[in-house]
């Protein structure tokens, strides 16, 4: 038996989900195709232009990838626009860049710092974001406080 596909292209509506949520859905056949189950993490190109990493996953009963504000705004697309679609398996280690205040709090506090190594990385990603979308010092510090806090709860 072949080897299953890693890049799979296919054209699809993006889908007013709730709310200011679009996702962008992705048939059945070209997950199954990948046989990985039903949430894989991929790199998504839309439009042969704008590429970002997420996981294809279940939602409402349908497989979808998150088209969140950021790439609405890069591909000026939004829900009820049809794209095309280039999904390739990705295999790369998820990474998060801890801003520098949240890592050198963690590098005081081992039971925090076991606790981020533990968590998923679009949890680490949450934090990190709010972390660096601080506007100012105090917002910041107050920020990495709720962080620890969180971890050592």
């Amino acid at each position: 038996m072949g080897e299953a596909p890693t890049v799979q292209t296919f054209t699809t509506t993006l889908l007013a989900t709730g709310g200011n949520n679009v996702g962008l859905p992705v048939p059945d056949d070209v997950v199954a195709a990948f046989g990985r189950g039903r949430r894989v993490p991929v790199v998504v190109t839309v439009d042969d232009g704008y590429t970002y990493r997420t996981t294809v996953s279940s939602m409402g009963g349908r497989l979808l990838v998150s088209f969140n504000a950021e790439t609405r705004r890069a591909t000026a697309r939004g829900a009820g626009d049809e794209v095309a679609v280039r999904l390739e398996v990705d295999d790369a280690p998820r990474t998060v860049d801890v801003p520098p205040a949240l890592a050198a709090a963690l590098a005081d506090r081992p039971d925090a710092a076991a606790a981020w190594a533990a968590l998923p990385p679009s949890k680490q990603k949450a934090h990190a974001l709010s972390v660096e979308g601080a506007k100012t010092d105090e917002t910041r510090d107050r920020r990495v406080a709720k962080v620890l806090d969180a971890l050592t709860a």
